[in-house]
């Protein structure tokens, strides 16, 4: 790389540390840690969302566990010297004067090494506050020629590149770091933005310079599902490219690579295992409450993407067991594929507008017509809650042209609600139930679409009124995330809704049945053990009952059960279809039964490395099977979550429509195109 390319890359490296420190400061400042130091050390203040909240607290909490198992283990070596903490890429982090405060240095010091101008200006803002001079008690303003920024009795910072190895060793020996004494190296989001054989050389001179060591490193893996190839985008747009992910894409490549640099023991694990695993369920419950959040996906995704690793050598610290193996948290990986589904795009840019949503609704209103509302996308060059209604409509064998369509200017109006659901009642009426304004504003009230076609019955020229159906005083749904599903029970049609959440409570597991002739909700009695509450599960009709599958349970936990509520003659009857292999749990999929099998198409679920395909569950004989989606012809990557999908059985199709989320600090992601599956596999197997 040349030299000038390679300063403007730390420029956008050192960038990245303060929209960090930013972040850390507006954690601290929301509750989630208690950190009285972040806001001092960075000029400035923000606001963070929710979801940015979680992904540094799990983090935070992440590093904040490998320092003190480190600290206690050294602390009860028998004879052992003073225990050093090396950071390596520190910027703006307030670590020393957290565990100060903690009173965890007095038999500890702290070292810290970044670009030479972030460790100038680290060094400016503690001499110029007075609270964090107090800690750190008398000190030197640093020597230029030892890249020393800033001295005192237990606290270094020096002003080093990383990639300069050999003066690195000699500043660090020069300013006093004991090479035998035990030391923690921490590398928070530092190794990925070095250049592989840059990277490689720091783990390895690491672990020839101190042979009494433990080395921690949080950042990202995983680059090659849809997430992943969005978080790369992302570094990349800022000029500061994820480096070696390709070769190390998981924690089992990550814990090889430390290992053959000369590390003598290795662990790791994604973050949705730390945080159910290794934080207590109160501090959970503390979390989780803390602001209201409905991105549970997103969050799931980043936690998925990013690791911590401990990795360790001498008799000290080499049986220190960080991350000890856990039952809590059982891989269960789906068995392999028995086949593919390959994916084509079924619309193009000359199509109409395209559906770029998630959280909407879809119905098929007859065979070539599918009508999709609500939803967060992109309006009018903008990011919001969706109004205005798509209406796809096929326009010869394989393709598709989509539309937006007006609402007329009387009834009541479209509120631009996410996460409700949809059903077809006629070729002209969809009843729209449930869902949410904001994650503390549900959406109130049934909603009657009304289509009226122009004169030649062509969908072109199609109109939509919106009126509201039942009492206006009628509350008795406020939930999302929920499920409705045609059933029948004494030859009436009723609309089963289950599940989902509300304002008050993460998880539902009440029910009701909305009469259709009538629109009144009524009682029918149901019998059987009452499942667990869920949310983002998937629904379908078979068999006059309603099959449920999957969904977000307490604890936001995954869910890998599947349920069928079955016609009975006094009612109907929860049973439980048991499925072999189990499948993953999994929630914000979508399901459709065809041919007497159950399809449970993507997801998202927390157990598996993979990416979930579409499960097949025979409804027969129990037994499911795997197939994958072969998005190859597909133009971007195809997020199957969050999205809506159609069963076209006479084609043997599938349509995915819209998907997609608000991918952590990385951007909004909004699959482009519907996407069309071709099931037809599935019938040659059977």
């Amino acid at each position: 790389m040349r030299p000038r390319s390679r300063e403007r890359r730390a420029g956008a490296v050192q960038s990245t540390n303060d929209s960090s420190a930013l972040s850390k400061s507006s954690l601290a400042a929301r509750g989630y840690v208690h950190d009285a130091f972040a806001a001092l050390l960075v000029p400035g203040t923000a606001r963070r969302a929710p979801l940015i909240h979680r992904g540094y607290y799990v983090r935070a909490r992440a590093v904040r566990h490998c320092v003190r198992a480190f600290l206690e283990r050294a602390r009860a070596a028998a004879g052992a010297p003073r225990a050093q903490i090396l950071s390596l890429g520190a910027g703006s982090d307030s670590l020393y004067f957290r565990l100060k405060t903690a009173g965890l240095l007095a038999w500890a010091a702290v070292w810290e090494v970044d670009f030479p101008d972030v460790a100038r200006r680290k060094a400016e803002r503690i001499r110029d506050t007075p609270e964090l001079c107090a800690l750190t008690g008398p000190f030197q303003y640093g020597d230029p020629a030892l890249s020393l920024c800033f001295e005192s009795l237990d606290y270094r910072i020096l002003g080093l590149d990383l990639r300069q190895l050999q003066r690195l060793d000699q500043a660090l020996t020069t300013v006093g770091l004991d090479a035998a004494a035990p030391t923690l190296l921490l590398a928070e989001a530092v190794l990925t933005y070095l250049e592989p054989d840059d990277a490689a050389a720091l783990i390895a001179w690491a672990a020839q310079r101190f042979p009494n060591a433990l080395f921690v490193v949080y950042e990202q893996m995983r680059p090659h599902d849809a997430f992943g190839q969005f978080m790369q985008q992302h570094f990349r747009q800022l000029n500061s490219p994820l480096h070696g992910l390709d070769r190390f894409p998981d924690v089992e490549a990550q814990q090889h690579r430390f290992l053959q640099a000369g590390w003598t023991a290795c662990s790791a694990i994604d973050m949705n295992e730390f945080y159910r695993c290794f934080l207590p369920s109160e501090e959970r419950r503390r979390m989780e409450h803390l602001e209201p959040f409905d991105e549970f996906e997103e969050w799931h995704l980043k936690c998925a993407h990013y690791f911590i690793l401990a990795a360790s050598r001498g008799d000290t610290l080499s049986q220190t067991l960080v991350f000890p193996p856990s039952v809590a948290f059982p891989r269960v990986n789906p068995a392999s594929p028995s086949g593919i589904f390959p994916a084509n795009v079924v619309t193009s840019d000359r199509h109409g507008p395209d559906l770029k949503r998630y959280g909407h609704a879809s119905v098929l209103l007859s065979p070539g017509c599918i009508l999709s509302t609500g939803g967060f996308g992109e309006q009018e060059g903008r990011h919001c809650r969706v109004s205005k209604f798509h209406l796809l409509s096929r326009y010869c064998d394989s393709e598709w042209k989509g539309k937006h369509i007006r609402s007329w200017r009387t009834g009541a109006q479209w509120d631009g609600r996410l996460y409700h659901t949809m059903t077809r009642l006629s070729d002209t009426q969809v009843l729209a139930l449930g869902g949410r304004l904001s994650p503390v504003t549900p959406a109130l009230g049934i909603l009657q679409l009304h289509f009226v076609e122009s004169e030649d019955n062509s969908t072109q020229d199609l109109n939509v009124t919106v009126t509201k159906a039942g009492a206006d005083e009628d509350t008795t749904l406020s939930c999302w995330r929920h499920s409705t599903t045609e059933v029948s029970y004494e030859n009436q049609k009723y609309l089963f809704v289950y599940g989902g959440r509300s304002v008050v409570e993460p998880v539902l597991s009440d029910w009701y049945f909305l009469h259709v002739g009538t629109m009144a909700w009524v009682r029918i009695p149901v019998e059987g053990e009452t499942p667990e509450g869920r949310h983002s599960h998937s629904a379908c009709s078979w068999q006059g009952g309603a099959l449920i599958a999957g969904g977000l349970g307490t604890s936001e936990e995954p869910l890998s059960s599947v349920l069928f509520l079955k016609p009975i003659s006094c009612g109907f009857l929860w049973e439980s279809i048991d499925i072999q292999p189990p499948i993953t749990p999994r929630y914000s999929h979508t399901a459709h039964v065809l041919n007497g099998k159950l399809l449970l198409v993507g997801g998202v679920w927390i157990h598996s490395s993979s990416v979930p395909g579409v499960t097949v569950v025979d409804l027969t004989t129990g037994f499911s099977t795997e197939y994958q989606i072969d998005a190859a012809c597909v133009p971007w990557p195809l997020m199957v979550h969050n999205h809506t999908s159609i069963l076209l059985p006479e084609e043997q199709q599938l349509l995915i429509l819209g998907g997609g989320g608000n991918c952590f600090s990385f951007g909004t992601y909004f699959n482009p195109h519907p996407v069309a599956l071709d099931l037809s596999s599935l019938s040659a197997g059977q």
